[in-house]
Parts: C-alpha cells; sequence; structure tokens
C-alpha cells in the first residue's frame, strides 16, 4: 500500500529557520528562510520557506498530517534556565536578562498554530535525535555510528548514538551546556573580529595559515598547551570548557573572559587587520577540536564496532575536521549530512514524526539535495523581460559555457532547485577555471569580496577524484576536506588552500546531471575534470534563491556572463 502520509518539519527559535516536507517518508522539499527574506541565518519564523515546500508538494497546510519540530521547549526552560539558575545563583540574572526568549520559547506551539493556522498534531523532537535522524535515514548505511555536535539543543551540545535495523537509539549521552564545542568556536570566532553563528568558517579557512605550537608572547606556553587548558577531556566521550576562559554562559554576547583577553591580547575588531597571533589562535582552536573528537572517534569505534559513521549538528559543517576523520581511517566511510547545521535538523524532525505515526522507515541513499525553489525556462523569460537586458536562448548551455570557462570569464550558474544547506552544488553556483592559480584572486576581488586567506572548492568528475585527491571516498555534498596529489597541484591551483587540500566536491550522473554535463564539456575542452566552485552571492548576502536574484547580482557584480537555464547573458 501506497504511503502519503505528510509531515513539516520546522526549525525556529534560534539561527537558521527553516522547513522541511516528506511525504511518504521520502524527502521532497527543503527550503531556508534566509533564501526568501535575504537575512542570512535569519531567526524569523520559516512562512516563505513553509509556502514554498507546501507549493512544491502541490499541497496546503490542511493536507499535512503531522508537524515535527527540533526542540522540546520545555525542556529547554527547565534544563537550561530553571535548574541552572539553582545551581548557580550567576545563572538567575542570566535567566531574567532572557525573560522575552523564554516566554518565545514558551508559546512555541501557539506560534506555529498562529502563523500557519494548523490544527492537527505538533510533535516536538529531542534536537540532537533531530540531527542524528537527518543524517543516518539519507546516508543509505544499513548500520552507522552516529554522532552530532553543535552550539547547544535543550540543554545537551552533543549526542552519540546508534542506527541499526531502521532505528536510531542513543548510545552516550552527550556534552551540557555550556560544555560546547559548537560555542567554544563561536566564542573564539567572536574575538577575532566575526560573527558567531554565521562565519566560524572563516576562521576553520584562517587555521592553516597558523601554529599551535608557537609561544604566546604573555606567556610561557604555547597557543596548543592554553587550548588545551581551555578545553579538557574528562573521559572517553566527555570533556570541559574551563569557565574562567569564558562568559557566554553568564553574560549574552561577551563570550570570551577578561582573563582569555589577559592572555590572548584584545578582541580584532571587523575590519582590523589579521595578523599571525590570530591565525596562531585559529590554529590551536581547530587543533584542539580535532584532536578532542578524533579521540572520542577511536574509542567509539573501539566499543561498539561500527564500520561506518554519519555526522551531523553546526560543528560538522567544517569540512577540515571531517577530512581529519576521512583521513584517519577510524571508519570505512563517513556520510556528512550537507545541511547539518539547525536548518537540516528539520528533516530529522520530519523523518522522527514519520516514525511515531508509521513506525517504518528505512534508511536509503539520499544525495538529491537540491529541494528548494526552481524555475522553468518560461520563468525565467518573464524575469529576463522585465530587466532592461540582452539575452539569447541557446541550444546548448554546456559547450558554450565549458569555453568561456576555457577563456577564464566568471560564469554566473543557475539552474534546477535551490541547495538545501550553505554550499553550492552547482545550481545556485559562480564558476571559474581552476587554472591558472591567480583566478581565485581575480574571482575574489571582483565579485565575492571576501578575505583573501579563503579558499574556493574544487567539483570534480567522480570517477577522476583519486587521480587528484587523497580520499578513498566520494564527497557530493562539498564537506570533506582532502589532500591533493603533488602531480596535481599545478594542474588546478586555485582551487587548492595554502595546506594543499581541497573541499572537493564530486558529481555523479544521478547527483547532478546539468553540472555534470557542464563538467564532461570542461574535461573535453581542457583536459582538465575539475572546476571552481563557489557560492553564488557576495559576502554577507545569502545564495540568490530566484532568477531575479541572479539577475541582479550579475549585473551588480563583474561577473562575465550569467547562464540561465537555458538563457545566457554577457557583458
Amino acid at each position: 500500500m501506497l504511503d502519503f502520509t505528510i509531515i513539516l518539519g520546522i526549525t525556529y527559535g534560534g539561527h537558521d529557520s527553516s522547513a522541511c516536507l516528506t511525504v511518504g517518508g521520502k524527502l521532497v522539499a527543503a527550503c531556508e528562510e534566509e533564501r526568501f527574506n535575504r537575512k542570512k541565518h535569519t531567526q524569523e519564523f520559516p512562512t516563505l520557506a513553509i509556502n514554498e515546500c507546501l507549493k512544491k508538494a502541490g499541497i496546503t497546510i490542511n493536507d499535512v498530517n503531522e508537524i515535527g519540530f527540533i526542540f522540546d521547549p520545555i525542556l529547554i526552560i527547565k534544563e537550561k534556565y530553571l535548574k541552572l539558575a539553582l545551581e548557580d545563583e550567576r545563572k538567575i540574572q542570566f535567566m531574567i536578562n532572557d525573560i522575552e526568549r523564554i516566554k518565545k520559547t514558551l508559546n512555541i506551539e501557539s506560534t506555529i498554530r498562529e502563523k500557519t493556522g494548523f490544527k492537527g498534531k505538533i510533535s516536538f523532537h529531542l534536537h540532537h535525535l533531530c540531527h542524528l535522524a537527518s543524517s543516518f535515514y539519507v546516508s543509505g548505511f544499513e548500520e552507522a555510528l552516529l554522532v552530532s555536535h553543535d552550539g547547544v539543543g535543550e540543554i545537551d551540545c552533543s549526542l552519540i548514538g546508534a542506527g541499526k535495523n531502521n532505528e536510531v537509539s542513543i548510545l552516550k549521552k552527550g556534552n551540557r551546556y555550556p560544555d560546547s564545542i559548537g560555542l567554544l568556536y563561536s566564542a573564539i570566532t567572536h574575538y577575532l573580529g566575526w560573527k558567531h553563528h554565521s562565519d566560524e568558517g572563516i576562521v576553520m579557512g584562517l587555521a592553516p595559515y597558523g601554529d599551535s605550537k608557537t609561544m604566546i608572547e604573555s606567556s610561557n606556553k604555547t597557543y596548543e598547551q592554553v587550548f588545551k587548558e581551555i578545553i579538557y577531556e574528562t573521559d572517553d566521550y566527555h570533556f570541559e570548557i574551563d569557565k574562567s576562559w569564558i562568559e557566554y554562559h553568564l553574560v549574552r554576547d561577551k563570550w570570551i573572559s577578561d582573563k582569555f583577553i589577559q592572555t590572548f591580547g584584545p578582541k580584532r575588531e571587523p575590519e582590523g587587520s589579521v595578523e599571525l597571533h590570530h591565525k596562531h589562535v585559529a590554529a590551536a582552536l581547530q587543533d584542539r577540536i580535532e584532536e578532542i573528537i578524533l579521540n572520542q572517534l577511536k574509542k567509539a569505534r573501539e566499543e561498539f564496532g561500527f564500520k561506518k559513521l554519519c555526522l551531523s549538528g553546526g560543528v560538522f559543517l567544517n569540512c577540515s575536521l571531517n577530512g581529519k576523520i576521512q583521513e584517519s581511517k577510524i571508519f570505512d566511510e563517513i556520510f556528512v549530512q550537507p545541511a547539518s547545521s539547525d536548518d537540516g535538523a528539520a528533516i530529522g524532525a520530519c523523518f522522527l514524526s514519520h516514525k511515531n505515526l508509521k513506525q517504518e522507515l528505512k534508511t536509503q541513499r539520499f544525495d538529491d539535495f537540491y529541494l528548494g525553489s526552481s524555475y522553468s525556462n518560461s520563468d525565467i523569460e518573464k524575469s529576463l523581460k522585465a530587466h532592461d537586458v540582452e539575452w539569447k536562448k541557446l541550444d546548448d548551455v554546456f559547450n558554450y559555457t565549458a569555453k568561456k570557462l576555457n577563456e577564464k570569464k566568471i560564469i554566473g550558474w543557475f539552474q534546477g532547485g535551490a541547495e538545501f544547506g550553505p554550499r553550492a552544488l552547482g545550481n545556485r553556483s559562480i564558476l571559474t577555471s581552476p587554472f591558472p592559480k591567480d583566478m581565485k584572486d581575480f574571482l575574489n576581488t571582483r565579485v565575492k569580496f571576501r578575505e583573501e586567506f579563503r579558499p574556493f572548492a574544487p567539483a570534480i568528475l567522480n570517477e577522476y577524484t583519486k587521480e587528484y585527491f587523497e580520499i578513498d571516498q566520494e564527497s557530493p555534498h562539498m564537506l570533506i576536506n582532502a589532500r591533493v596529489l603533488d602531480a596535481k597541484i599545478n594542474e588546478i591551483p586555485a582551487a587548492i588552500h595554502v595546506d594543499n587540500t581541497a573541499r572537493i566536491q564530486t558529481v555523479k550522473p544521478e547527483n547532478n546531471t546539468r553540472f555534470r554535463k557542464l563538467l564532461e564539456e570542461f574535461h573535453k575542452e581542457t583536459g582538465c575534470p575539475v572546476l571552481l566552485n563557489t557560492s553564488f552571492n557576495i559576502k554577507g548576502q545569502p545564495i540568490v534563491n530566484s532568477p531575479d536574484e541572479a539577475i541582479d547580482c550579475f549585473l551588480g557584480t563583474n561577473i562575465d556572463v550569467l547562464v540561465i537555464g537555458d538563457f545566457v547573458l554577457e557583458k
């Protein structure tokens, strides 16, 4: 019998509001609210994302059987506020200062009903179980270790579980707030002058430029030694953060303590220069996080015996960390859910609600995360006609684009459904040739306006992966760093980071047919199976979502060519 059980998953109440929709246990739509309201990492209720999910499925809210939500709001209030206030009188003031946030949390259900008009059942799921479910049920693994790390859920900041017999279970309870790898990473991001819960990837990109074994000027210790004091392991699966170094658990938006400032110097201002000292801090943070998580995984492999690993939670958007996990060979294969932050937890909420209603849900490999807004050639043509631009329609945009790429043109590439998650995977991308080396700087100064030290990513025809990179598995979601083979460094220099690694995207025909065709044509044109791929946006803005936004971004930047559906615009 066909199963048409419809579940709407919602992320709201923190960062990265989103909505997802499953029909019969299959993910059919997934949208981030920021793509519609154009506010990066938005915290607003995902009304527009919900509407788009319903539109894609051709249904209304009245057709939904259940809404799954990614937090248990009562547990948050009990554990994060009331219990902590009873344990530490300093937390009483923190609770009082957060009273509006507490009210918002308490009223989540009424907010959902008011915003959606939904009259059916709303289920509130444990946050980190949502993360675990979101990765396991789309991994295709029959059984796997499941690990989640992020800032904080209700009170837990991590969780270790098992995926087996199509069930998700908890093996080890995680670290509890404020002992959080995610929040520590955000605190250091803030100290280094970037936006917390937004720019952690910048710190990751900065880390290879530093050396954690360097001595701190104001101390007789190295950066590495001090970070081992800041965050230290208490047993095989748990760690603590020395509270004398942090303030985020006591004072909102202060993040790090006066002691931290005294040791490492003043906070970098957002427009200030990036000094070698800042690079050493980033390196020490990255090294310590990698060390702790790798130790946990080694122990878990030994104790539980799983050969495969599923990763989720915002910490695992850290592709350098994921690369170290893959490189370690602790597991035969890893799967990283492409929307690993809280936006993607809505997927897990859908699956958990489906399980509650139907009991049956099979894990199956799912790489088609192009689940956002999509537009026909007819839609695109209407947008083109509304702009004062010259354009033409081609029978073969792939050969045309490959030739333009070989001419070292910067291409805006807008095709199919929008990707779910922070990575552009060939549908909302800016593309260039991966050579010569200065293509990276050319792209950065003309279009992206990012920090010069930040790398771009290579997309590669899947069958050539091992000829270019040291990796023994696919990486379709651009979330695993891999070392570039020495013999290939000079072939794709613009797509390689300073440490000779790259955040690779492997592309098979079934991953993305049109992007795959473009890669094939570029390979025919140049002999190189790699393109430099970055998100179709400029710094500080969400990735473009609609044809109008793609055209406006093209006109407002130095992108040379826009390929949008079967249409092209040139400057």
